[in-house]
């Protein structure tokens, strides 16, 4: 009898099984082939816009992805550098074969984990209640929760051209029977499409007609927990490209025997990650697409053209990846291909990721309609975390839109849901500026230890660095400049404007040319780095990071306002049918979330807080 069974080992999975290990539950990872732990089936990469963000959240409150990525990747930058703090976010490439390896020697020394190579055809579902796992060949195993985080891989096709091969990722075996299963129990479940683009073979390309990408000239991590591991100057190359007049007449003359445009594919595509012919006909007005060349692994000779996902058969594949410039003599190790599976609709979710529908039963990741290893990542760590709660009668953790990406994510999908793979974007979170990459451990440390995920050495550190800020902010605002004439010499220097006037070393930092680094002509600011950049980011930014508080603080007293479960939603008058029909399915929890159902107006929220107030007194 386990705690906690996890029925997969891609992204979720790990952090599933990880952090429920911590927590103390005993807890089995299911997965079909050991060696494909923490596999990267598309671009071995961990981060990018947005998502970097969510990796220092996934570190921020106790799980693994950030700490493995720094220990595996080959080049790292920060991404919109030059822009706002709100856009920064970390990219990584990962080592293709060193991630799921350093991954899987994590698993194996994590306590209370235990990890079998199986394949789960059904749960056990008792009074109403999962209570297990159904193996292939028919053996049960029995758990107070399940936790799904199947990826890819139910009833998943491959699709090139109008072939169409029965198999997951990489043709390796699908899962049969599992979704059926969960529809036979009430599940909903939906068609999703996904892709990945040729590999290249390296000897095969002329690099010297790409522009070279290079990582960052300074040492970053996604955790805050260890030293970089590697070489500034050992860092991989990557190559930037563009697509061209030639290789979109191709791919216009062939449309037809796309696996999507010749109507070979019945799942829906990711919007904002599409394959190559989608972009061309969707943005037929450019000239050309943005594309990168990058190594999967220092012990590979596959690269990975990035920006060029496919369906096309195998033959015009070669004629589009030979249009391209520094690629006219390319060999293609491994064709692009679609792969579609079954997920299911996130609407039948709590925010805890319990699903409503049976008790006991989380999911996380791809089953849950998202896209990309991060977001499944950190949805396998809050469900990890749920799960071990549920069993020890805890309450759930719930992190808020204002509190973190991760909040934005799971309130999305269990608010909003999703008719195709959902991912993560800047643009979704409504309180960025407060959600930035710097601030992550401050924001979430905290919640972490008290939800028992941070331990507390690593507590004691977020307390000292948060004297450490508050030192600083002190220190500058109860210093003033002195207008010396060594001190004006130095803004001269500095090609910077001189003060009219005496003025604390805190406002002087909030003119947009004054740096802290500057302030150390005059002040001895024996602090580390991270503490300088929260310092220099929050000051400069004040104004507007009140502004979004008070918009956040808005936000919460909607939340405060709770809607008990068993409201009757039909006994509502002057309630608008959409409305009644929208709120019986989501059932929120709140106004707040209500507000943000699709088709819950400002006037049905009215008339339902009156209905509350009546009933309920709330």
């Amino acid at each position: 009898m386990y705690d906690i069974i996890v029925v997969g080992g891609g992204h979720a999975g790990c952090e599933a099984s990880h952090i429920a290990s911590v927590l103390g539950a005993k807890t089995l990872l299911i997965t079909s082939n050991i060696n494909n732990i923490a596999d990267m089936p598309c671009n071995p990469s961990i981060g990018g816009t947005a998502k970097g963000i969510i990796v220092r959240e996934i570190d921020a409150l106790g799980g693994v992805m950030g700490i493995v990525a720094d220990k595996s990747h080959f080049q790292i930058k920060m991404l919109n550098n030059g822009k706002g703090p709100a856009v920064r976010s970390l990219r990584a490439q990962a080592d293709k074969k060193v991630y799921p390896r350093v991954m899987l020697e994590t698993l194996n020394n994590t306590p209370n984990l235990t990890i079998k190579e199986a394949m789960v055809e059904d749960l056990i579902v008792e009074n109403n209640k999962v209570t297990g796992v159904i193996l292939e060949d028919k053996t049960s195993l029995k758990a107070k929760c399940v936790i799904l985080t199947t990826g890819t891989y139910l009833k998943s096709n491959i699709l090139i051209g109008s072939s169409n091969t029965i198999g997951g990722p990489h043709n390796e075996k699908r899962s049969n029977h599992l979704s059926d299963n969960l529809k036979k129990y009430g599940l909903t479940i939906q068609r999703l499409k996904t892709g990945t683009p040729p590999r290249i073979q390296k000897d095969s390309i002329d690099f010297s007609q790409m522009q070279e990408e290079l990582g960052s000239d300074t040492y970053l991590t996604f955790s805050f927990d260890i030293e970089p591991c590697y070489k500034i100057n050992a860092q991989q190359k990557c190559y930037l490209l563009y697509t061209n007049a030639k290789t979109h007449e191709i791919i216009k003359a062939n449309l037809k025997k796309s696996a999507m445009y010749g109507g070979y594919v019945t799942g829906v595509g990711p919007r904002y990650c599409p394959s190559i012919e989608d972009k061309i006909v969707r943005f037929s007005d450019k000239e050309r697409h943005q594309l990168f060349l990058e190594p999967e692994s220092i012990y590979y000779d596959e690269w990975y053209l990035q920006g060029f996902s496919t369906s096309m058969p195998k033959d015009v594949q070669e004629q589009m990846v030979h249009s391209l410039k520094g690629l006219k003599n390319a060999k293609i190790t491994k064709y692009a291909y679609a792969i579609e599976y079954d997920a299911i609709d996130p609407l039948q979710m709590k925010a805890s990721l319990e699903n409503k529908i049976i008790p006991n039963l989380f999911t996380a990741g791809q089953i849950n309609g998202t896209s990309g290893y991060e977001e499944a990542a950190a949805q396998g760590l809050i469900a990890g975390i749920n799960a071990h709660h549920l069993i020890n009668n805890k309450e759930p953790l719930i992190l808020k839109r204002n509190e973190a990406y991760i909040g934005v994510l799971i309130d999305d999908l269990v608010t909003k849901g999703t008719s195709e793979p959902y991912r993560m974007l800047t643009s979704r979170a409504e309180f960025r500026l407060i959600l930035r990459h710097d601030n992550a451990d401050l924001r979430l440390r905290e919640i972490g230890y008290h939800h028992g995920t941070i331990d507390l050495p690593r507590y004691q550190k977020l307390l000292h660095k948060k004297a450490q800020i508050e030192e600083l902010i002190s220190l500058l605002k109860n210093n003033n400049l002195a207008l010396t004439s060594s001190t004006k010499e130095i803004f001269l220097k500095n090609n910077l404007e001189i003060p009219n006037f005496s003025t604390s070393y805190y406002n002087l930092l909030k003119r947009p040319q004054i740096t802290i680094k500057f302030l150390t002509n005059f002040l001895e600011l024996n602090y580390p780095l991270d503490v300088l950049e929260e310092v220099e980011i929050t000051t400069k930014y004040e104004g507007y990071i009140i502004k979004a508080q008070k918009e956040a603080d808005k936000l919460l007293k909607l939340e405060e306002k709770l809607i008990p479960e068993d409201i009757d939603y039909n006994a509502i008058l002057n309630l608008a049918s959409e409305a009644k029909q929208k709120l019986n399915q989501i059932r929120p929890t709140s106004i707040g979330q209500a507000s943000r159902i699709s088709g819950v107006n400002p006037s049905d929220l009215a008339i339902l807080s009156v209905y509350l107030k009546k009933k309920y007194n709330k």
